[in-house]
């Protein structure tokens, strides 16, 4: 449940408007709600700002419908991670507006929050084929309320292309790097920003990359100061992390 409306409910409470039996039974999904099948915090957006995500990998799509459905009824805004295509037509037959961005396989529910004015995140992926993991992360920071600029194929293969965006760099409030194969954007970028990065290695890449394992170990021995590395194809905690950290 969002803050405000708890405030909200407790002002109805104060003056008189509002019973306090039919508080509590607005209430009574705090701290969680069992469904058998999932265990709903609704307490987390007052523990931490944001509600609880889900994640839809694993989940079949009434699962995952019915637990965005819970989500709802208790806060302005719900994000649906790694949502195929049938678990948002699932989604959507409840929620009609609800928003489907296709490449990062993420589902919103509600009205993302209003852009902070805060430096912006930039989202930089290596390659095309990083797009997945990149587009994830702007989205969760877009959806969070941060302004948000993409720089894409900008890998080390063809390096000018990244320093054509120096100036977009050099502006940031934190940098999510998106790369496979060698991971080797990361280093590169860490050495020419004062903005904290935030590294995230892709399973992309050729057998020898090891689905992201490369990239991984890459990234950690990375010897730019300021650079931080979450798991492999982890975009949604990139860009979650990226949020907490310019807000």
């Amino acid at each position: 449940m969002h803050p405000d409306r708890i405030a909200r409910l407790l002002k109805e409470v104060k003056a008189g408007s509002l019973s306090i039996e039919e508080a509590m039974e607005r209430l009574r999904g705090l701290p969680f709600e069992d469904l058998g099948f999932a265990k709903i915090d609704h307490h987390r957006s007052l523990r931490t700002g944001f509600p609880e995500v889900i994640y839809c990998a694993g989940k079949t799509p009434k699962q995952a419908a019915e637990i965005v459905a819970r989500l709802a009824s208790h806060n302005k805004i719900v994000l649906a991670t790694r949502a195929s295509q049938e678990v948002y037509q699932e989604i959507a037959r409840r929620f009609p507006k609800a928003q489907y961005h296709e490449i990062a396989r993420l589902v919103i529910i509600g009205k993302p929050r209003r852009a902070a004015r805060s430096k912006p995140v930039v989202v930089v992926s290596a390659g095309t084929a990083d797009l997945p993991v990149a587009e994830e992360a702007a989205v969760v920071a877009e959806a969070m309320g941060r302004k948000v600029e993409r720089l894409y194929d900008v890998g080390v293969a063809g390096l000018h292309r990244l320093l054509e965006y120096k100036e977009t760099l050099f502006r940031a409030g934190a940098i999510v790097v998106v790369a496979g194969m060698e991971g080797a954007l990361a280093s590169v970028v860490g050495g020419l920003v004062k903005a904290p990065v935030i590294a995230v290695p892709t399973s992309v890449g050729y057998g020898a990359s090891f689905q992201g394992l490369a990239a991984l170990l890459a990234m950690l021995n990375c010897c730019a100061a300021g650079v931080a590395v979450v798991n492999i194809d982890n975009g949604f905690g990139a860009g979650y992390f990226a949020t907490m950290i310019t807000g």
